[in-house]
């Protein structure tokens, strides 16, 4: 069977008329210009639908140089004037494998060029002309860091002063110049690399700050100059599909993007202040979410009872702990690895934070009647064997989990409580009758996060009798960070968690139906050996894994 042709492809997906196409091949043969250049230069076919058509002709993948990033690291193995003589961009290094697009991935003395300059095997993708000399610009254009893009950027285009009237067309000029795409994306490139959660930009009276949220701290990282605003926000804007209009009201976003073989998602949210708007991207990084279960930081014993929980043919598996302490991943975690063609998973969350593989994901929408509530009834006419609810919030969406685990659900959710034994004393308040609680609840999974020690600038110290005491425990050596380059003299790099895990075994099903205090049941599950978090958090110290600073803070409420 004969290959269609660009053209045949063009027509079939109606992007372009028998006509038309007559009349650019007789304007071909006249002036001499390939055909490709005319249909692109007449503006009948975008050189992105051309170069799709032409993906789908030559069998060679088409990349879309808008949506990844290039680390300056990659652009090294290529020096800018081969790129530019081939019409060539490096986009991502696997191995010795450089993958790199290209305008012809079909010119062979190219790729044997690139593959000697660069000493890689090269994987060739295709892109556009256009699109390929582009990101030339954007990232050859200007060197280096931040702080040289920044100087780099023509004075002479400065607007100044926040409150200068600029209409739409001068926002989006300035937003789509080289200099200024590249700094928006060496930025979110520094964040990712980072292992930032969130990045904010926050406008102030003379200035505009960049602040980079790591291991849950904030840090000060970037300063661009005020004039720069107007652009670097609408950028921003431009890049989550925001109206660049609109400064009065909050807006949100999102976008994606891929960094060497990562796919990204970026959050956005926009917040009017009295000196501009705010920003806060944050950054859903798939890779850094879809954590093994074994290396989230359980201890041998939690872990295996954690397993067999969530094995279980029915009964509630919760997790419990304040914003930010890693109920999300420790749930996807989970559900990753039940997962099989067997299992029917379906989640409601709010939001959906991660797309997974195979598990069915929706997300509330209160304003469509789509609640925890009225999902998790609806979840269950689906025919599911795992359900998972972002969270417990009220007492209509608590007895549905409840009848769902004892009807023969597996049921995973979250709630905001201190510690394990905390949970059950909310489900009471919330109206759930203790009998049901003790029937549906297997195992309660508390837990927060830490600070892990700099492995690079780790060492011995003997901390002060308070924290000694504090922890309740001997005089002993302990280990902390001095603070290095690779830590950003923080002393710490990376997080892990810390549990503490409730097993709902006959004493404590006792206990729930007597109404016991949470209390009274932490009390008899340490009897019964429940290593508390404190507890969990003292190994690691002694382990040398994190500091006794970090535990006594994430514990004290205990």
């Amino acid at each position: 069977m004969a290959k269609k042709t660009v053209e045949q492809i063009l027509l079939e997906r109606s992007l372009i008329t028998e006509e038309q196409i007559e009349s650019i091949r007789d304007d071909s043969r006249k002036k001499g210009v390939a055909l490709e250049k005319l249909l692109v230069r007449s503006g009948l076919v975008s050189e992105e639908d051309y170069v799709q058509a032409m993906s789908e002709v030559l069998g060679v993948p088409y990349i879309d140089l808008n949506s990844y990033l290039v680390d300056a690291g990659i652009l090294e193995l290529i020096p800018e004037g081969i790129a530019r003589k081939h019409k060539v961009i490096p986009v991502f290094k696997i191995g010795d494998t450089l993958t790199v697009a290209m305008s012809d991935p079909k010119d062979v003395m190219a790729i044997d060029n690139l593959a000697r300059k660069s000493k890689c095997e090269i994987e060739p993708v295709l892109s556009g002309e256009g699109a390929i000399l582009n990101a030339i610009d954007q990232y050859y254009g200007v060197t280096g860091s931040v702080d040289e893009v920044i100087k780099g950027i023509d004075k002479e285009k400065k607007k100044t002063g926040i409150n200068a009237e600029l209409n739409i067309k001068e926002l989006t000029e300035m937003a789509e110049e080289p200099p200024v795409i590249k700094l928006v994306n060496l930025i979110i490139m520094q964040a990712v690399k980072d292992g930032a959660s969130d990045v904010h930009v926050e406008p102030e009276e003379s200035a505009l700050k960049v602040r980079f949220r790591v291991d849950g701290l904030l840090h000060e990282m970037f300063s661009p100059p005020k004039h720069l605003e107007p652009a670097f926000i609408s950028r921003i804007k431009i890049l989550s599909g925001i109206d660049i209009s609109e400064k009065r009201k909050p807006q949100d976003g999102r976008f994606n993007i891929k960094l060497e073989n990562r796919n990204v998602d970026m959050r956005v949210s926009t917040f009017p202040t009295i000196y501009g708007e705010n920003i806060v991207i944050r950054i859903l990084d798939k890779g850094a979410i879809l954590v093994n279960l074994d290396k989230l930081g359980f201890s041998e014993e939690v872990k295996g009872q954690f397993k067999a929980s969530i094995k279980r043919p029915h009964g509630i598996v919760l997790v419990t702990g304040p914003t930010g302490s890693g109920k999300t991943t420790t749930l996807y975690s989970a559900l990753t690895s039940i997962d099989s063609e067997e299992k029917n998973i379906i989640t409601i969350e709010d939001p959906v934070e991660y797309h997974l593989g195979r598990i069915r994901q929706s997300q509330i929408n209160p304003k469509a009647g789509l609640t925890f509530a009225s999902g998790l009834r609806s979840i269950l006419r689906q025919d599911p064997d795992v359900i998972m609810v972002g969270e417990i919030r009220d007492k209509e969406t608590a007895e549905i989990a409840v009848q769902a685990a004892l009807t023969g659900h597996l049921v995973f959710s979250t709630l905001h409580t201190n510690d394990a034994s905390g949970a059950l004393a909310r489900l009471m308040d919330m109206g759930i009758e203790s009998f049901l609680i003790s029937s549906s609840i297997v195992g309660i999974l508390a837990q927060r996060l830490v600070r892990k020690i700099c492995p690079k600038c780790a060492h011995s110290y003997t901390p002060s009798g308070e924290v000694l005491k504090g922890l309740g425990i001997g005089s002993k050596e302990l280990s902390r960070g001095k603070g290095c380059n690779f830590c950003k003299n923080t002393g710490y790099k990376g997080r892990i968690g810390i549990f503490e895990f409730l097993v709902i075994n006959e004493d404590i099903k006792n206990l729930i139906i007597a109404k016991a205090s949470s209390d009274s049941i932490k009390k008899k599950a340490v009897e019964l050996g429940m290593k508390t978090l404190r507890d969990d958090g003292l190994d690691k110290v002694l382990k040398g894994i994190t500091t006794a600073d970090e535990v006594i803070k994430a514990t004290q409420e205990e």
